[in-house]
C-alpha cells in the first residue's frame, strides 16, 4: 500500500488541532500530492497498511490511547474532542448505511429486494481507501430469513459496486404454517433426547437451500456426552414436520482431549487493583477477565485475586496456573486482531470478553459461548492437558469475530469454514506472539499432549488426524464441522507457505476425497499477505451460508481488492484453491 506522512488539520466540529494521517502516491519514486483520505481519523498516526472502522479510534479516543500505544494530540479537551468525533464518526455510518439501503432498492434484480423484504443492519466496514460494505439481515413479512444475509459494497463515491450473498433467488413461501410449534418443538426433542426447549420455536424463513421454506426454528438446550454445554438450533419444516437443518450455538474446539504460565513461560498479564491487592481483570483490553468455576459446570465463577500481583507456578496444582495461560491467550488474540487488522475486540466495539477455566472434572475441551460472549476451558484428563494453549486461546474467540461478521452457519460447508476460520486465526495468532516457548506453527492443540509428538488436527495434512479432509468433494459438508474444516486449513496452508514439491503439503488430484496424494508445487504469498485476504473475505464478503465455491470467490475478490485483479496474490488464491479440488 501507498506510503504516508502525518499533517495537522484543524477540525471543524471541535475546533482542536488533530494529526491525520495523508496518503499519497508515488511517482518516478517521490511522494505526489496525496488526497485527505482519512479526515476525521484522529489518532497520533494511522498505520496505511490495515483496514479499520472509524468506531475503533473513537473508542481510543476515550481512554487516552491511540491504535498500537500511540497518544493522541488532544491535550486536555479529550473528553470534548471525543464527543465532537463520536458524532461525526456516527453520522458517516448512517449515511453510509443509508446509501446502502437505497442501494438495495435501486438494484433489487442484484439484492433480490421487493415487496415484503425488510433489511437490518449488523455490521458497517469503511477501508482505508474510502470504500464501504454494509452488512444486512433480511427479512420477509417481518420473518427472519435464515441464509438471506447480504453485504452491500459501495466504492468511495458511495457509488454502488456489488453485493455479497449466497441467495440465488429471491424467497417466496406460504406464511401458513401447518405443524404447530409445540410439534415442531416435539420432533425436535424426539431426535435430541435429554434436550429441553429453551424458547419458543420462532417462524422463520429457511433459505439455505431452494427451494426456500416456511419453518419452526427449535431451540433446545442440554449437555453433549463429553459434558459441553449445548443449545440446538433445530430448523423443522414448519408444513411437511421434517428435520431441514440442525447447529449448536455453542461452537468448541474438538473434544480430545505477569504469571507462570504452563505452556508459555512467564509472560506479562494485567490485572486491577482492589482494596486488598489484585483481580485478574484487563482494564485495557475492553476489561477482559478471567474466573475460576471451581470445577463445576454452572455459575458465574469466582474472580482470581492475588495479593503481589505474582500469579501461577507453572505447574497443575496451582490453582492460579492455567488462568495465567487463559488470560496471557486472550490478551495476545486481543492484541493481534488489533494490531493486524486495526479490529478492537471481538465485537470490534472495545468490549472484552470473560475467560472460565477449571469447568467440570475431566472435561477435555473448550468451547465458545456467543450468549455469555466468554470461552471456557476444561482442565482435561488422564490422556491431554488443560485445554488453555495459546492457539485454543486464538480459536475460541475467533468463533466470536466470526459471529459478529459472516456468521458462518456450524452445519455443512459454512460450519467446516467456520471451524477453519478459527484454526486459521488461531495459528496466526501463535506466530504473531513470537513465544519461544510455543513457536508458531500450523499444528493445532500440539501443547496439550504429555508425550509432545502430538496434536489436534494440522493444516499442512489435515487428513493426518485420521478423520479430516485435504481436498474438497461433493460430500465433504456431511462431515463434522471440525472435519471438513481441512479444506480450509489445506487451501490456507497453501496459500501461504507453498507445496515445498509436494512435501510436506501434498495437493490434490481428481480421485482424492479425505487424503490428497498429488506432487503439484505452489509458491506461498507469505503469512501477512494470506492473513489479510481471509480476514477481507470473512468480514466483507462471506455470509452465513458461504460454502467453498463462495469461498472461493471471496477470497479471490479480497486479494483484488488488496492487491489488484489479476495480480500475483490473487492467482495463487486461485491456485491454492485448485490444488485442494475446489475450482
Amino acid at each position: 500500500m501507498g506510503g504516508g506522512f502525518p499533517v495537522r488539520r484543524r477540525c471543524k466540529e471541535c475546533g482542536w488541532l488533530v494529526a491525520l494521517q495523508r496518503r499519497g502516491t508515488r511517482k518516478n519514486g517521490a511522494m505526489a500530492e496525496p488526497e485527505n483520505e482519512v479526515a476525521g481519523r484522529f489518532g497520533d498516526r494511522c498505520d496505511d497498511d490495515q483496514l479499520h472502522t472509524k468506531e475503533t479510534e473513537v473508542n481510543d479516543s476515550r481512554s487516552g490511547r491511540g491504535r498500537n500505544g500511540h497518544t493522541l494530540a488532544v491535550g486536555a479537551a479529550a473528553a470534548l474532542f471525543a464527543l465532537g468525533a463520536t458524532q461525526v464518526l456516527a453520522a458517516e455510518r448512517d449515511e453510509a448505511v443509508a446509501r446502502a439501503r437505497e442501494a438495495i432498492n435501486a438494484f433489487s434484480q442484484r439484492t433480490l429486494a421487493g415487496p415484503g423484504f425488510s433489511f437490518e443492519v449488523r455490521d458497517v466496514v469503511f477501508d482505508a481507501g474510502g470504500a464501504q460494505h454494509v452488512r444486512f439481515a433480511r427479512r420477509y413479512q417481518g420473518l427472519r430469513v435464515v441464509g438471506g444475509d447480504l453485504v452491500v459494497h459501495s466504492g468511495r463515491s458511495g457509488a454502488f459496486v456489488n453485493v455479497s450473498q449466497t441467495l440465488s433467488r429471491a424467497p417466496s413461501v406460504d406464511l401458513r404454517p401447518s405443524v404447530a410449534p409445540r410439534d415442531a418443538t416435539a420432533t425436535a426433542s424426539a431426535v435430541h433426547s435429554g434436550y429441553l426447549a429453551a424458547a419458543e420455536p420462532e417462524l422463520v424463513v429457511y433459505a439455505r437451500v431452494e427451494p426456500a421454506r416456511l419453518a419452526w426454528d427449535v431451540a433446545l438446550a442440554g449437555e453433549r456426552d463429553d459434558g459441553t454445554p449445548s443449545r440446538l438450533h433445530v430448523i423443522v419444516d414448519a408444513r411437511a414436520g421434517s428435520v431441514l437443518d440442525t447447529w449448536d450455538e455453542i461452537q468448541t474446539a474438538p473434544a480430545v482431549g505477569s504469571g507462570q504460565s504452563l505452556f508459555d513461560g512467564t509472560v506479562s498479564v494485567n490485572s486491577i487493583t482492589t482494596g486488598t491487592g489484585f483481580r485478574l481483570t484487563d482494564s485495557t483490553r475492553g476489561n477482559s477477565s478471567t474466573v475460576d468455576m471451581m470445577n463445576r459446570g454452572f455459575g458465574r465463577g469466582k474472580a482470581f485475586t492475588d495479593a503481589d500481583n505474582a500469579w501461577g507456578d507453572g505447574s497443575t496444582s496451582n490453582r492460579q496456573t492455567v488462568a495465567v495461560d487463559a488470560h496471557y491467550g486472550g490478551a495476545t488474540t486481543w492484541d493481534y486482531y488489533l494490531d493486524v487488522f486495526g479490529r478492537n475486540g471481538i465485537a470490534n466495539d472495545g468490549a472484552g470478553a470473560k475467560s472460565r477455566v477449571h469447568y467440570k472434572r475431566n472435561y477435555a475441551n473448550a468451547f465458545w459461548d456467543d450468549g455469555c460472549f466468554c470461552m471456557t476451558y476444561g482442565d482435561g484428563n488422564a490422556s491431554i492437558l488443560p485445554l488453555v494453549s495459546l492457539d485454543v486461546a486464538g480459536h475460541e474467540m475467533s468463533h466470536g469475530v466470526t459471529s459478529r461478521t459472516a456468521g458462518l452457519i456450524y452445519s455443512g460447508e459454512s460450519g467446516g469454514l467456520n471451524e477453519g476460520t478459527s484454526d486459521i486465526f488461531a495459528s496466526m495468532v501463535e506466530f504473531y506472539a513470537n513465544n519461544p516457548n510455543d513457536p508458531g506453527d500450523y499444528l493445532i492443540g500440539e501443547k496439550l499432549f504429555a508425550s509432545g509428538n502430538s496434536f489436534i488436527r494440522s493444516m499442512i495434512k489435515p487428513s493426518a488426524d485420521g478423520a479430516s479432509a485435504d481436498c474438497w468433494y461433493p460430500g465433504v459438508g456431511n462431515l463434522d464441522v471440525h472435519y471438513s474444516s481441512g479444506v480450509a486449513n489445506h487451501f490456507y496452508y497453501l496459500l501461504a507457505e507453498g507445496t515445498t514439491g509436494g512435501n510436506p503439503s501434498p495437493t490434490c488430484i481428481a480421485s482424492n476425497t479425505r487424503v490428497a496424494t498429488g506432487t503439484g508445487t505452489l509458491v506461498g504469498i507469505g503469512r501477512d499477505k494470506a492473513q489479510h485476504i481471509w480476514y477481507r473475505a470473512l468480514t466483507v464478503y462471506m455470509t452465513s451460508s458461504s460454502n467453498y465455491a463462495s469461498a472461493r470467490s471471496a477470497t479471490i475478490q479480497a486479494a483484488d481488492d488488496l492487491y489488484g485483479a489479476g495480480s500475483p496474490e490473487s492467482i495463487a488464491v486461485g491456485a491454492a484453491w485448485n490444488a485442494v479440488n475446489r475450482p
